[in-house]
């Protein structure tokens, strides 16, 4: 009751702007809230009164910064003036005169809001200091309303979005058919793609997901975790139907922002992470690992992701998600038992990169990274060089794989070639290790006038 009589059913922010306190609860703070905003009414008033005492038709109130509020009579009306009025100032037509009245108003007007506030805060902490001893109630209840809250909000959207309830088991099935990610499918709205998981009890425990960068990977994971962990509270899930075995905890390793302040790398925070995930999951886990790897060379991190790939999959065989631009990770499937590949659906159509957001079986080996690139708008002559260079890439690379360029019947133009890679070996190697799908565009032109530069010093 007494917050209720104390406090505006609909208070501003800061108690700095005031109106927090409620009116009526202090006498004195609704005195000095009409008198700073009901100002004007009051002079009005005042001036009617006293050119009905004063008989003067024309008596004017004034302000100024000089002499504060005044009252201005004509000279024409001289002898009408009161004795109680003392006056101030003498200007061309008039006499400006004040009254004890008047400056104890003029008093209380120029402070009435600088003290309704500083009463206001002297309230508002007696408030404070009484409500205190009602702290732990009031925690108790709030918790209790933020939990029917959460429960009336699950049970609003399972009905209104027509969400399911999964079939639970103490088995390693992790199965949802037509999922949808709980936050993009009500921003997105009939744009959003579902997709399926079939994972564990010989579906395979590990789930390496490769495709173009923007095509949906992360979302895929992350959905596939949020799901789980709503079904684990109780919570009915969107999807066509589901069975999932229990997790005894969700493990992930996602982004790749540096801890600076710290001191701690994009890299160094991955090996971090993935650290803790290994030493800490059990088979009953779930693992969550979306790009790790990529916050050092090309080759450093294939290797890692490599191993730490193989470690799930031998050591802790627990239900794991791998989200990859390492396209050499499908491999695995042909080595280890438990790894299977999908990848995300993409439609190359003239010359253009249609991103389906449909996660689809087996490996890609394409990362189409320029497309993603034309996409965030780097310049079309970067574009143009970047095509050329890896056009040069892919036919040198694929020349070592099969051997070609040893044949014992080279032309002239195939000399030429060798001694070009010979003498730009650097700069191919340069080439090789960077990641081009991590590219920012400014990276991009400041790798490009670098190859450039070495290139002309040749």
């Amino acid at each position: 009751d007494l917050l209720e009589a104390a406090i505006e059913p609909e208070p501003p922010t800061h108690l700095r702007d005031g109106g927090v306190i409620r009116a009526g609860f202090s006498e004195e703070l609704d005195r000095l809230r009409l008198i700073s905003r009901d100002g004007q009414s009051w002079l009005r008033n005042y001036q009617k009164q006293q050119a009905e005492r004063t008989g003067i038709a024309n008596l004017k109130i004034g302000f100024n910064k000089v002499f504060g509020y005044y009252i201005e009579i004509n000279h024409s009306a001289a002898d009408k003036v009161p004795a109680d009025y003392v006056r101030k100032q003498t200007i061309k037509n008039a006499e400006r005169y004040i009254t004890d009245e008047l400056k104890e108003y003029e008093t209380q007007a120029l402070s009435a809001e600088e003290k309704a506030l500083e009463l206001e805060q002297q309230l508002f902490d007696q408030l404070r200091r009484q409500s205190a001893q009602y702290v732990g109630r009031l925690q108790g209840l709030a918790e209790i309303v933020a939990q029917c809250d959460c429960l009336a909000a699950l049970g609003y959207l399972a009905r209104r979005r027509n969400y399911i309830r999964p079939k639970m088991t103490d088995g390693g099935e992790l199965i949802i058919h037509e999922g949808r990610h709980p936050v993009l499918a009500e921003t997105l709205g009939a744009e959003f793609v579902p997709n399926d998981v079939e994972l564990g009890d010989g579906a395979g425990d590990i789930l390496v997901i490769t495709g173009p960068n923007m095509s949906g990977k992360s979302t895929y994971i992350r959905q596939v975790a949020l799901l789980v962990l709503m079904a684990q509270t109780g919570s009915f899930i969107p999807a066509k139907d589901a069975e999932i075995g229990l997790v005894d905890r969700i493990f992930t390793r996602v982004g790749a922002s540096d801890e600076l302040v710290r001191g701690q790398s994009t890299f160094m925070v991955e090996m971090t992470e993935t650290a803790n995930i290994i030493n800490n999951a059990t088979d009953k886990s779930l693992v969550i690992l979306d790009e790790v790897g990529r916050g050092t060379s090309t080759y450093d991190g294939l290797s890692l992701a490599w191993a730490i790939t193989e470690h799930i999959a031998n050591k802790l065989e627990c239900r794991t998600f791998f989200a990859t631009h390492y396209h050499e990770l499908t491999e695995l499937s042909e080595l280890l038992a438990n790894v299977k590949n999908c990848n995300v659906a993409v439609r190359e159509w003239m010359d253009e990169v249609v991103f389906l957001h449909k996660i689809l079986p087996g490996g890609t080996d394409k990362s189409y990274g320029i497309h993603v690139a034309k996409l965030a708008g780097v310049p079309k002559t970067i574009l143009d060089r970047s095509k050329e260079i890896l056009d040069e890439l892919e036919s040198t690379f694929q020349k070592e794989a099969t051997g070609e360029h040893l044949s014992r019947h080279k032309t002239k133009e195939s000399d030429k070639d060798i001694l070009f890679v010979e003498k730009n070996k650097s700069v191919l190697e340069k080439l090789a290790s960077t990641d081009v799908n991590n590219l920012t565009p400014i990276e991009a032109i400041n790798l490009l006038n670098e190859i450039k530069k070495e290139i002309d010093e040749k």
